[in-house]
Order: C-alpha cells, then sequence, then structure tokens
C-alpha cells in the first residue's frame, strides 16, 4: 500500500480518533457524531517533506498498471516540477498543475490536483477531481482511499462505506483506512460490520488505543459484554490512571450482571481521586442493590461530599429507596448530613421534602409523636394534595389511638388518585381496629380493584370471613 496521506492525513486521523473516544465515553454514545475538520499545519510539512513519501509520489505511478493509472513522460516532468512547490507554495503548486492539465490527462493528474485542493480544505474541489479520477480509472484505489476520507469527515457515510470498501476490493487496505470504515459503519448502527473493520484496524497496529475503542464500543452495543471487560482489561494495564477506561469497565460488569465486580473498579476509580458525583451514586445503588446498606450510605455521603451545590433531588432519592428499605440509620445520617453542608440554602420546596422524610423515618421506626405531627400538618397545610403526609398523619393519630382523627386524615388522602389505594386499606385497617368489619370490606375491595395486590387479597378475605361471624 502506498504511503501517500495527502490532505493533512495525520491531521484528520488525530482528530478523528478523539471524536471516537468521545463516543465510546459518552453514557449514551451518539452513533451519529461528525468527523472534526481536518487541520492542515505542521504535520502537512512532515508529510510532503517526508523522503520516502517524495520517492513514492513521484517514482511509483505506473508499476502496476491494474492499479495505478500510467504517466506520459510529460506528466512526470509536471509532477516533477510541482513537487517542490507543493511543501513551500501550495498555491502556485495548484496554479501550475491547473496549466498543464488536458481533459485527457492521466487519473494521477486529478488525483495530484484533489490533493493539492484537500491540502488546503477545498473540500469540493478535491472531491470532485478524486471523483474524475477514478471515473477515468476506476481501479485507482489511492483516489478511493481519500474519497472515503473525505465522505467519512463529511459524514456522508453510505459513500465513505462504498469507497472504503471498493479500495480494499482492490488489494488496499491500512489501518487508518479500516479504523475510519469501523467508524462510519458504527456511525450507521451496523455495529457488527464496524467490528470487524476495527479488529482489522487493530491487528495492523495493534498499539493503537483508538482502535481498541472502537472495538470496545461496538461489542458494548451488540451487548458482548464480556468482550468489552477482556479489551479494557488491556487499556487499564497499559493506563491504570485513566479514569474513562474504569468506568466503561464498570458497565461492562453491570451488563453482565456482576454488580460487585463493577462495585470494585467504581472504588479504584475513587481511591484514585477521579470518581465523580454519578459513579459514586451508582456505586451507592450497587451496593443498595446487594443490600449492602451501610456501604450504599457511605457511598451516597460521598457522592454529597464531591459536590454539596448539587441539585437536592439527587440525594434525595437515594434517601427514599434508603427507607424504602429500612435502613432508617443510614437514610437519617444523609439527611442530617444534607442540612450541615447545605445550611440555611435550602429552599422551601426542598425544605418539605426534608421534613418529609424525616417524619417518614419517624413514623417507620415507631418514634412518631407530638413535634413529627406538627410537622406533618405543616406540610400539608402548605400543600392539601400532599397524599404522603396525609397518610403518615392517619398513621400517627391511629397509633396515638385516635382512630376518629386518622380517618379523617385518610378520607383526605382518598381523594386522591395517586394515593386512593394506599388510604383506603389503612383506612379499613383502622376501621378492623375499631371491630367495624362490614363497613372495611368495600374499602379493601376499593383499593384491589384500583391496584391488584396478593395482601390485600388475602387481608379481604380475612376481614370478610371475620365480617360473618359478627
Amino acid at each position: 500500500m502506498t504511503r501517500l496521506k495527502i490532505v493533512s492525513i495525520t491531521g484528520l486521523i488525530v482528530l478523528l480518533t478523539t471524536a471516537i473516544i468521545c463516543c465510546v465515553l459518552a453514557q449514551s454514545a451518539r452513533a451519529d457524531a461528525v468527523i472534526p475538520q481536518s487541520n492542515t499545519g505542521e504535520e502537512v510539512m512532515k508529510i510532503w517533506n517526508d523522503p520516502a513519501f517524495q520517492k513514492q509520489f513521484i517514482a511509483s505511478y505506473g508499476i502496476n498498471a491494474e492499479i495505478e493509472p500510467r504517466l506520459a513522460p510529460e506528466e512526470v516532468l509536471v509532477l516533477e516540477k510541482i513537487r517542490p512547490m507543493m511543501a513551500d507554495d501550495i498555491n502556485n503548486a495548484e496554479a501550475t498543475l491547473i496549466k498543464q492539465m488536458k481533459p485527457d490527462c492521466s487519473a494521477t493528474l486529478d488525483f495530484t490536483l484533489g490533493s493539492i485542493y484537500l491540502q488546503q480544505d477545498k473540500i469540493a474541489e478535491a472531491t470532485d477531481n478524486y471523483l474524475k479520477a477514478v471515473t477515468k480509472f476506476p481501479s485507482f484505489r489511492r483516489a478511493w482511499r481519500n474519497l472515503g476520507f473525505i465522505y467519512t469527515r463529511q459524514g456522508n457515510y453510505d459513500q465513505g462505506i462504498n469507497a472504503f470498501t471498493r479500495m480494499i476490493e482492490l488489494g488496499g487496505g491500512d489501518a487508518y483506512s479500516y479504523g475510519l470504515l469501523g467508524f462510519a459503519y458504527a456511525s450507521k448502527q451496523d455495529y457488527q460490520a464496524a467490528e470487524a473493520a476495527y479488529r482489522n484496524a487493530l491487528l495492523l497496529q495493534p498499539e493503537n488505543t483508538e482502535w481498541r475503542l472502537g472495538i470496545t464500543r461496538c461489542v458494548f452495543r451488540q451487548q458482548k459484554y464480556a468482550d468489552a471487560v477482556t479489551l479494557l482489561e488491556v487499556l487499564i494495564n497499559r493506563y491504570p490512571d485513566k479514569a474513562d477506561f474504569w468506568l466503561l469497565q464498570a458497565q461492562a460488569y453491570l451488563g453482565m450482571k456482576q454488580p460487585l465486580k463493577a462495585g470494585q473498579d467504581l472504588e479504584a476509580l475513587d481511591s484514585m481521586g477521579k470518581a465523580s458525583v454519578d459513579s459514586l451514586y451508582t456505586l451507592g445503588n450497587i451496593y443498595l442493590s446487594e443490600n449492602l446498606t451501610d456501604l450504599a450510605g457511605n457511598a451516597y455521603l460521598r457522592a454529597i461530599n464531591i459536590d454539596t451545590n448539587q441539585p437536592l433531588a439527587r440525594p434525595l432519592q437515594p434517601t427514599e429507596m434508603l427507607i424504602g428499605r429500612g435502613a432508617f440509620a443510614q437514610a437519617k445520617q444523609i439527611l442530617i448530613h444534607i442540612r450541615d453542608v447545605r445550611g440555611s440554602r435550602i429552599d422551601e420546596v426542598n425544605q418539605r421534602k426534608l421534613l418529609k422524610l424525616e417524619a417518614r423515618i419517624s413514623m417507620a421506626e415507631g418514634a412518631g409523636n407530638a413535634e413529627t405531627a406538627k410537622i406533618l400538618e405543616k406540610i400539608v397545610k402548605l400543600d392539601p394534595l400532599d397524599g404522603e403526609s396525609l397518610i403518615m398523619l392517619g398513621q400517627f393519630y391511629y397509633r396515638q389511638n385516635e382512630p376518629d382523627q386518622a380517618i379523617f386524615y385518610y378520607e383526605r388522602a382518598e381523594s386522591i388518585d395517586a394515593y386512593e389505594a394506599n388510604a383506603k386499606i389503612r383506612h379499613a385497617q383502622a376501621l378492623v381496629g375499631m371491630g367495624r368489619y362490614t363497613d372495611a370490606i368495600p374499602l379493601l375491595r376499593r383499593a384491589q380493584e384500583i391496584k391488584p395486590n396478593d395482601d390485600v387479597l388475602r387481608y379481604l378475605a380475612q376481614v370478610e370471613r371475620i365480617a360473618k361471624t359478627h
């Protein structure tokens, strides 16, 4: 394969592979990412001044008539004349070449002019000349290769795939072409083909991190998480301080239903001082899913400490989950910490949320007192449709042996659709406690109708049996 890297290809590849990394690492990596514009600077000068490049540029034409178009002697002289200009005076090289070209000139001259245009970032003109070259000489694989670069750079992935595929059919295929072909396929969400192209690129450049990441992205999309773990193990060993690789491997372990291994990766990230708010909340959720509530609470606290100004919805959500798991001590610790780090910087809406969570914990622990009731009554005064607080007030008064007051709050909660079923169940339980079994039955039937539940169904059957005996 010729080493002709016209177009500031090195600059293009550097920018492109950066885009590939970003696509792989975004939790929601997008398949329609656009390749950045090439950078025509020092890299281009290095390419044109490379002795091996210059030698191939002048001497390699016509060696294989099936692959490269032949040059007439006078056309060789033209190329020799413009070669020095291409490093020092690209505009003069362009003008000189155009002056010497004829409609029936060799496709090599069209290719060269296209490369001069591409070096100047004149994409439309470059494309036009490369197309002329392949029209004149359909097996001109270097022209197909550069068309592949252009089309992929422009986001014309179908045309880019066709151009690279044609080049490969003609016996070409270097690491960059395979890598960009993989990128084009991945951008079209054809991840099997993309994976195959990336693997060819990696075979030719085994140390290239971008190709390995490209494969990783593709196997993720195909849910081949074990492959992703293996690929990332190499990258982590190579770059142990790179947080993105630890995060990706944690995601792969989660896909493999191995949450504790994912947790180990996230803990390693935190030990390096590179954990984020998101990674620590994920870590807390992993521990909570394994019922390791102490570890979960600790992870959530660390997440709060990373950004004490984060929206309160972030720490309040896992606090609710802890309460739902009966981890009241850990939930209380988080609420206390929130108040410590936020102080007076808590708005009225979030104050109510905090108060409600504190009341829930107090009620769940059976330690509800008059102060708890006052807090809840304050909440429902501010928001009469807060069904959860109404139900908790009903529970409080029921425990205080004030069933009529409890029923008052349950009935208020029943008028709120989202809380009707739960409120009716609580209301029915209060009536059963008062010996009013017959009155409780329609409430339980309605609750079961709204939200079927086996436990409620069994309770209803028991109440009905007792009602028949009274």
